[in-house]
């Protein structure tokens, strides 16, 4: 049985979205909703060319949409400053390899994450068994071989600090991938998790494609350490974030987030792994 936690339109976040399909919800955070996963553009409008940063980058098919979108926001041929990877899963990195070579900028992760970066390691296989929908039956089809952007990859800061963000860090949030990242500013409450919690049931291709608002744990057929990822999702819920940008799912914002993402991390171990993997003590 899957168990979800229902957050409702008034949870989400005010967005304005512009021709391009990009959603403002901050003076100085947009993002872009594709196919599959969400994809972050952090700087003010207007930026110009080095003014801003990308988080993640896709689906392969993404590149054109990404680009479109930092153009109409930022100026013809603005490139971003650098680009952070929250992780390194297939729906999160297809775009990286063609748009951190022909922008020629540097990719930023944790050392954790680097081995599924620079061509040396493949993620584990993904559990079948996982409830929730299709996707999961799917899974065996996504792709998991790394990619290889080794000549532009760096760590991160090792004193949390975020290069070209005033004011932002990142957070180590693993479960769903070894060295999985969020992004906190605190000045504002303002989270971009990745995947470490996402809004909507990723396991259903319905709720894929609707993406009706509910607080959720990782993907559950490409999530291998659940009990990370439980520790993780307490971590961001202490934070009491007044918006969340997650990989998945729309933008939420407000009360009624706060206290579903704390539902979510109270009873993480009953709520968000496959069934079979479940504490239902």
């Amino acid at each position: 049985m899957t168990v979800q936690i229902p957050l409702g339109a008034s949870a989400r976040a005010t967005e304005s979205v512009g021709p391009a399909h990009v959603r403002e919800i901050r003076p100085d955070i947009a993002y872009l909703r594709t196919a599959l996963v969400n994809v972050v553009l952090l700087g003010s409008a207007g930026a110009g060319d080095r003014g801003w940063v990308l988080v993640d980058t896709g689906i392969t098919s993404t590149k054109g949409e990404i680009v479109a979108a930092a153009q109409e926001r930022f100026g013809p041929g603005a490139r971003p400053a650098a680009i952070f990877q929250t992780h390194g899963h297939f729906d999160h990195i297809g775009a990286l390899e063609d748009l951190s070579r022909e922008w020629d900028v540097p990719v930023l992760a944790h050392e954790l994450e680097h081995p599924f970066l620079d061509g040396r390691e493949a993620y584990e296989r993904p559990d079948t068994k996982a409830d929730g929908g299709l996707m999961p039956k799917l899974a065996p089809l996504f792709p998991r071989s790394p990619v290889n952007v080794s000549e532009r990859l760096r760590a991160l800061p090792a004193d949390g600090s975020l290069p070209f963000l005033t004011g932002w860090r990142w957070l180590h949030t693993p479960g769903h991938t070894p060295g999985h990242v969020s992004l906190w500013r605190e000045a504002d409450r303002s989270l971009v998790a990745g995947d470490a919690v996402i809004t909507t049931g990723q396991e259903s291709a319905y709720e894929v494609f609707v993406q009706e608002p509910e607080m959720h744990g990782p993907p559950r057929y490409f999530t291998p350490d659940w009990a990370s990822a439980a520790c993780s999702a307490r971590l961001l819920a202490a934070l009491e974030p007044d918006l969340l940008v997650t990989g998945h799912g729309r933008a939420m914002a407000g009360p009624k987030m706060r206290a579903a993402l704390h539902q979510l991390a109270d009873g993480f171990e009953r709520i968000a792994p496959p069934e079979h993997l479940r504490d239902l003590s």
